[in-house]
């Protein structure tokens, strides 16, 4: 039986032993709102600038691929500096998957989450075996033997070419109405996540996170299974950074793992993460959003880009609140707007 309670700030939805809550406060919702509004009314004014709408889906990606990783360093305490590599596991599966076996993408989406559930598996034990440095090396040689991989099988995984032609997720017919298209989609796919985060952050689930990263000798004496955690939380993040793989298949038809496998895209994404602000999960969407913002306006200096845009991130961390980053600094400025904050181990 279903029964309602109108609180003074909050509704209450009782369904047997399951309990639900919204708050009525507009200090809990009303400025997650109107960023939301923001993000939805936003690529209107772009209509007619395709690369900015590519820019954009981009940021909106970024943050996809960053939101699981701050997750997963906060889950497991470890840092890892290869999340490309199931984003390439994800790519290539949807893409072999869609070209040889003509699969569309719903069951690509299906093969994609399996394949990358069976290799995140495997590779589990390591967050709990190796430790510190050990893990943070072994984190970063995979994407990097799977890109030597890519050029050793070049038949199948084409190399610096890479594979393309894979079918549109979706194809409106107009070019703009695709672009137009594909960044709500990865806005949408962006929001998922971060509810995700948002609702593991406040549960039981948050709870036992924040106590694992804290200390995990103190976590066990609570009863808390750490080998277990540290598991779901490095296969969770490990399955939506390979969905993300699944929608750049998708979405631009085409992948290639020189470009999202080498060293510089994991520094792009841990560069989200910081600056954004690595104690919030939140933080990886306005991170994302400055991180792609500030490479395309430095895209019209030519060359001198390559130089001017990792010293202007590198000046950013130092002038940013250490661990806090971009949403550190709109939470000192509204502190009475409640989001989960976990604490980062820092040795």
């Amino acid at each position: 039986m279903v029964n309602f309670e109108l609180k003074r700030d909050r509704i209450l939805l009782r369904w047997g032993i399951e309990k639900y809550e919204w708050c009525l406060e507009p200090r809990y919702w009303r400025n997650p709102f109107i960023g939301v509004a923001i993000l939805l009314v936003l690529p209107l004014f772009f209509y007619s600038y395709p690369h900015l709408l590519t820019m954009l889906t981009t940021a909106n990606l970024l943050a996809a691929i960053a939101i699981p990783l701050s997750l997963q360093i906060l889950g497991t305490a470890r840092v890892n500096f290869g999340p490309q590599f199931y984003l390439g596991i994800g790519g290539y599966t949807a893409a072999l998957l869609n070209l040889h076996l003509g699969w569309n993408p719903l069951f690509t989406l299906a093969g994609t989450i399996i394949v990358c559930g069976i290799f995140s598996l495997l590779l589990s034990p390591i967050t709990w075996i190796a430790r510190g440095l050990y893990f943070s090396l072994i984190t970063l040689i995979l994407p990097l033997a799977f890109l030597d991989l890519t050029y050793q099988f070049g038949d199948i995984f084409r190399g610096e070419v890479g594979l393309f032609g894979m079918s549109p997720l979706l194809d409106l017919g107009r070019v703009r109405w695709n672009y137009l298209s594909y960044y709500y989609l990865s806005l949408f796919l962006m929001l998922f996540y971060v509810l995700m985060a948002d609702k593991i952050g406040r549960s039981r689930f948050g709870v036992s996170l924040a106590a694992i990263n804290e200390n995990e000798d103190v976590a066990r004496m609570m009863g808390i299974n750490v080998s277990k955690y540290k598991v779901f939380y490095y296969v969770l993040p490990s399955i939506l950074t390979g969905v993300v793989g699944w929608f750049i298949v998708h979405t631009f038809r085409s992948f290639a793992g020189i470009t999202y496998l080498p060293l510089e895209f994991m520094l792009k994404i841990l560069f989200i993460v910081i600056i954004g602000g690595r104690a919030f999960v939140y933080g990886a969407v306005p991170g994302a959003y400055a991180v792609a913002m500030l490479e395309e306006g430095l895209r019209g200096l030519g060359h001198v880009s390559h130089w001017i845009f990792p010293l202007a991130l590198i000046a950013l961390i130092y002038i940013l609140p250490r661990g806090e980053g971009l949403w550190g600094l709109y939470h000192k400025r509204h502190p009475r707007d409640y989001f989960p904050k976990l604490h980062v181990r820092r040795e």
